[in-house]
């Protein structure tokens, strides 16, 4: 059985940092592309990252237009573990975000992902 688990949202203020992390089980991490994406109240759910493992390449990571060079997904393969580093957070990062596993994927924003966590709330104050 495949679990996701998300930690690490809360309440911060306009410009702070959050680091979130999910830990998967039940399955093969490396073997999975991860993503994290978010839903704002009254918005669609939205793609804001996504990691590929190749190997001896090492990681792959793609992100929505709206967070580059203010997040940094990473993962490590030993604590079967992603994370996204937020900073400079803007109060139009209050969402709900949650983890997905894409097996074999590539952490494109447009592939289907099989597993999902229940997500974690993250609140920007202005």
């Amino acid at each position: 059985q495949v679990r996701l688990v998300e930690s690490g949202g809360g309440l911060v203020q306009a410009g702070d940092s959050l680091r979130l992390s999910c830990a998967a089980s039940g399955l093969t991490f490396s073997d999975n592309a991860m993503g994290w994406f978010r839903q704002a109240p009254g918005k669609e759910r939205e793609f804001v990252a996504g990691v590929k493992w190749s190997g001896g390449d090492g990681a792959s990571t793609v992100y929505a237009d709206s967070v580059k060079g203010r997040f940094t997904i990473s993962r490590d393969n030993a604590k079967n573990t992603v994370y996204l580093q937020m900073n400079s957070l803007r109060p139009e990062d209050t969402a709900v975000y949650y983890c997905a596993a894409d097996p074999f994927g590539s952490g494109s924003p447009t592939r289907i992902y099989d597993f999902w966590g229940q997500g974690t709330q993250v609140t920007v104050s202005s």
